[in-house]
């Protein structure tokens, strides 16, 4: 696989700015309603990954919604375990549209074995570092949820881009069990049929 320089990508670069302590998604929280889950103070659990399964293709088909991660759509990321223990990730979207430019970007994550897996440090560019915590992965590895300490942030992963409206609640909830104000989450446009549907983020709209 060739090696492209690691360039900020919309999810990372904002968790790096929460770590930071600084910057505008702390701008952006400090304007986000309150958060009405009465579990909202209980400290998050974390899933065990078994990294070789968690390889390969993720669809985001879901997240809270938030200025760096606007208008994409058609959202994946693909990882790739490395010799040395580290994940090499391959993110592609699609910018304002389905017809919209082409992103790719390239980050190297270093996952936690003290967390069974699920604290991944992520590298943007050096020395800038982020964070991500996997809050649920499935039996069979098809879903995984992705989360972050504040709860200011989460995302659905699937490796389909297609998800029925039942499995979607039902991964809802789990978010909601971790103390999420679950009705921030909006679907990711995955095909164009999907752009103007309730629930889902429309390129354009303002970010909540």
């Amino acid at each position: 696989m060739p090696t492209r320089k690691p360039r900020r990508y919309a999810r990372y670069a904002a968790l790096t700015l929460a770590v930071g302590g600084t910057g505008l998604l702390l701008a952006s929280c400090a304007m986000s309603p309150p958060n009405p889950n009465p579990r909202a103070d209980v400290p998050l659990k974390l899933a065990n990954v078994d990294l070789p399964r968690y390889m390969g293709r993720w669809y985001i088909v879901a997240n809270i919604p938030y200025f760096l991660e606007k208008d994409l759509v058609g959202s994946n990321t693909t990882y790739t375990l490395r010799d040395d223990g580290k994940v090499l990730e391959d993110f592609a979207a699609r910018k304002g549209g389905f017809d919209g430019e082409a992103k790719t970007y390239q980050f190297v994550n270093t996952p936690d074995p003290s967390t069974g897996n699920a604290h991944w440090s992520v590298r943007l560019f050096w020395p800038l570092y982020g964070s991500q915590d996997t809050l649920y992965v499935d039996d069979a590895y098809e879903y995984t949820l992705i989360g972050y300490k504040n709860k200011r942030l989460g995302w659905i992963f699937a490796r389909s881009p297609e998800m029925s409206d039942a499995k979607y609640r039902e991964l809802l909830q789990k978010f909601d069990a971790q103390g999420y104000d679950t009705s921030r989450f909006r679907r990711v446009p995955q095909k164009p049929e999907d752009l103007g549907k309730s629930g889902y983020q429309s390129p354009g709209q303002p970010t909540p």
